[in-house]
């Protein structure tokens, strides 16, 4: 029965799309391309600003060249790779705006030491071209591969290799250009301090010009997939993720289909053999591309419009991820998952991502109230997956200092000044329920977080705001995240100081 549905599901589809393709792929149009060739915003939509110039070059010296140009003009700087960081991150107004999607060589590999050096504009899937033939695998990235080095650097991401903690633990080392002008060599023994500091710093002490990287083997695996209820999760990572030393790569789904909301759950495990036949390498071997992804932009549409689109995209992954079946992948193709069919664009509504990270103790009472505050709160949420996180604190802005959970959301929000602020109001509920059980949130995504949840989630930010000074004291590199969250730490001090004067002045009077 299980195979007939898988037969025949796509005509299931094509049913439902004769009902909903007037509903939904209209939506769906892109009705918000600009003519202003220097409106810059991130895949969000949600913050764009007009900025001076936007400069793309191949060459070093023309980045160099774009930093002095800066100096002579008292110009900042922002810098941007694929903008999928969603909080102003990548750039500000009216600056000079690096593009560096075009710097993006592969500049050494080493197949002994399994390192590669690589500039900063590459992508992981550029990488991942280049290493295939020699065997070799990326050990850390996003899920996708299609982000550049350098800003997966810049927000120091994590992966679903559960034996790898964040990106900064297998950058060996990187060249860092900075508002000077100079170029430094940066790694644990160079320059350590600016090592933690530019690695999660969301490119404000510099340019990163190129990364040598600490690559993996490019290993077989059996994938498993088990379904289970949320709360038999927690046990079952402990047993069957971190208890079997051959399960490397791992991540699971909650539902958020209205019958199983938040209660129902896949767990996807990647666990390493050598029972691999020759007719399945050759087979197996090439690189995948994406495919289907009309179909599945189409699936995904009603899912984010209606609710019996989140049932049937639930019951069509019950059915795709059949736990008696056993499929055979390589590590590279593992870590190349479906993301084109993702993009999204409409006059109406955005797609925004948010990321929790929960110590995984708290994991279970955790996702009760979850699922009561994003109810009440009405949050069209689309997707939530779970993935590991182990202690790992070298980067300055660490969100991992504890072993946790780390939950990640796809929302659907409008665009009116209305959807925006319930958004602001929703994520601050989620910020205090990770605080009230210990733990944090990514700093990549909105900046809808107060002031005074950055400082108390991220108790170090302070001295990074100082020590960003203290590198670069003209902030010649700036963005719209940083400026955001630096006003209002100057409006409170300045508020401060005021209400110490007042009282000061009322002692002198009384006394």
């Amino acid at each position: 029965m299980i195979k007939r549905f898988k037969l025949k599901w796509i005509g299931l589809i094509a049913l439902l799309g004769s009902l909903a393709y007037g509903a939904v792929f209209i939506w769906s149009i892109n009705e918000t391309q600009t003519n202003d060739e220097l409106l810059v915003h991130d895949v969000s939509r949600l913050f764009p600003v007009e900025v001076m110039e936007i400069i793309e070059e191949e060459e070093e010296e023309g980045i160099i060249q774009a930093v002095y140009q800066a100096q002579e003009h008292d110009l900042k700087i922002s810098i941007a790779g694929t903008k999928h960081s969603q909080g102003g991150h990548a750039f500000y107004e009216d600056s000079l705006h690096l593009d560096m999607t075009s710097f993006n060589k592969i500049l050494s590999l080493d197949e002994e030491e399994k390192t590669i050096r690589v500039q900063s504009g590459a992508t992981w899937s550029d990488i991942q071209d280049y290493i295939h033939p020699y065997g070799l695998s990326v050990a850390v990235m996003q899920s996708s591969n299609i982000f550049t080095v350098g800003g997966s650097l810049s927000s120091n991401v994590h992966g679903r290799d559960v034996r790898f903690g964040p990106l900064i633990e297998t950058v060996k080392s990187f060249r860092l250009l900075q508002a000077d002008g100079s170029i430094i060599e940066v790694s644990r023994e160079e320059h350590p301090e600016l090592f933690s500091l530019v690695i999660g710093g969301f490119g404000l002490f510099g340019v990163i010009l190129d990364v040598e990287l600490q690559l993996a083997d490019n290993v077989w695996y059996e994938e498993h997939n088990e379904p289970m209820d949320y709360q038999a999760y927690p046990s079952y990572f402990e047993k069957h993720v971190l208890g079997d030393p051959d399960v490397d790569l791992h991540i699971a789904r909650l539902s958020v289909a209205p019958d199983h909301f938040l209660t129902g759950m896949y767990a996807h495990n990647y666990k390493r053999t050598d029972q691999v036949g020759a007719e399945q390498v050759e087979a197996l071997s090439p690189l995948t591309e994406e495919k289907n992804v009309k179909r599945d932009q189409f699936l995904f549409g009603l899912s984010r419009h209606f609710d019996w689109g989140k049932s049937l995209v639930w019951g069509l992954q019950q059915q795709i991820y059949d736990p008696d079946e056993v499929r055979i992948v390589n590590r590279n193709n593992a870590m190349r998952p479906p993301i084109e069919f993702l993009e999204y664009t409409s006059s109406k509504d955005t797609d925004i991502l948010q990321e929790y990270f929960i110590p995984i103790e708290h994991y279970t009472a955790y996702v009760d109230d979850l699922r009561e505050l994003l109810v009440e709160e009405d949050i069209n949420i689309m997707n939530i997956t779970v993935r590991y996180v182990p202690q790992h604190d070298e980067a300055f802005l660490s969100y991992s200092e504890k072993e946790t959970f780390a939950f990640v959301f796809l929302i659907n929000q409008g665009l009116t000044e209305k959807d925006r602020e319930h958004m602001e109001a929703a994520t601050q509920r989620l910020v205090d329920l990770a605080d009230q059980y210990n733990g944090t949130y990514y700093l990549t995504y909105q900046r809808y977080p107060s002031l005074d949840q950055l400082q108390r989630m991220y108790p170090d930010v302070n001295d990074f705001f100082a020590l960003k000074r203290h590198y670069d004291p003209e902030e010649r590199f700036m963005n719209e995240f940083y400026e955001y969250y630096q006003q209002q730490r100057e409006l409170t001090q300045e508020t401060d100081e005021r209400v110490g004067t007042l009282e000061g002045e009322k002692d002198h009077y009384e006394h």
